[in-house]
């Protein structure tokens, strides 16, 4: 059975809360397994984030919050995982996370994710399904793809769950990683990050910051259309769309979708392969 999943950011005003909840409402209409919902860097969304999922909670809809452990104490975990303990809350995205402007690894309790998901393992036993962030072509500040591999391996071994990915565009890197960690031990579900392309200069800004490659002949075609928004989208949704079907057909557990809050990109998509 393929999963489908969707993540949102908090919003910063009443209008665009509003917004997200009516997105939420038209991505519920898809029996998604979850929503989960980003975390500021050093936690600087705790309270929206917290809002967020209470919302998504409320709506009948499993949430699952991002936990980012640089700039938070145990304690200030503790308290996060109790509240959310109260609320229902059963799954987790667990994350290094951004570092604040000016703040250093050592100022945190808990310095990496595998830290994080012990912890927590450690706090609350299996009440939480934990998830965990795997980068198909490298998070950006590691040292090397076999460092990367390393990482992502004691994150598993620490006790995650299940693990979303970074968004691609090319599926062999999809494979070539799964590829490798399974051979490494690894036997966790890893289901692939998808974003939608609407808007070709703020994908490949956004692309740029983060390490994720859009194959040339991507961008090529993008930047060929210009300021044609119609044909940036038709065309985004037909590459995004084979390169989901590839996925699935290669054995890909599932589907998580970016949403940057909308819901039409990402449905478009769905659409197309159910």
């Amino acid at each position: 059975m393929t999963t489908l999943s969707f993540e949102f950011f908090p919003t910063k005003t009443e209008e665009g809360t509003e917004k997200l909840l009516n997105v939420r409402d038209e991505l519920a209409a898809y029996n998604p397994e979850f929503f989960s919902v980003t975390y500021g860097a050093g936690g600087s969304t705790r309270d929206r984030t917290y809002a967020i999922v209470k919302a998504i909670q409320e709506r009948g809809i499993a949430a699952a919050p991002h936990l980012a452990c640089i700039g938070s104490s145990k304690a200030e975990i503790r308290e996060i995982l109790q509240e959310y303990k109260d609320l229902g809350i059963n799954r987790i995205v667990t994350l290094r996370g951004d570092l604040p402007s000016g703040a250093g690894l050592s100022s945190s309790e808990l310095r990496y994710a595998n830290d994080l998901v012990e912890f927590i393992r450690e706090e609350t036993g299996d009440h939480f399904t934990l998830e965990v962030a795997a980068y198909p072509e490298m998070h950006p500040q590691a040292n090397s793809f076999e460092a990367d591999l390393e990482n992502f391996v004691r994150k598993v071994k620490a006790g995650a769950d299940s693990a979303i990915t970074q968004y691609f565009f090319n599926a062999d890197s999809y494979f070539y990683f799964v590829d490798r960690v399974r051979a490494m031990g690894v036997d966790i579900p890893i289901i692939p990050g998808i974003m939608p392309i609407t808007n070709y200069s703020k994908l490949a800004r956004f692309s740029d910051s983060c390490g994720a490659e859009i194959p040339r002949w991507i961008r090529k075609q993008l930047e060929a259309y210009g300021d044609d928004s119609d044909s940036i989208k038709k065309f985004g949704e037909e590459v995004v769309t084979d390169m989901c079907k590839r996925l699935l057909e290669g054995g890909a557990p599932g589907l998580h979708f970016y949403t940057m809050n909308q819901a039409k990109p990402n449905l478009d998509v769905w659409k197309n392969l159910i």
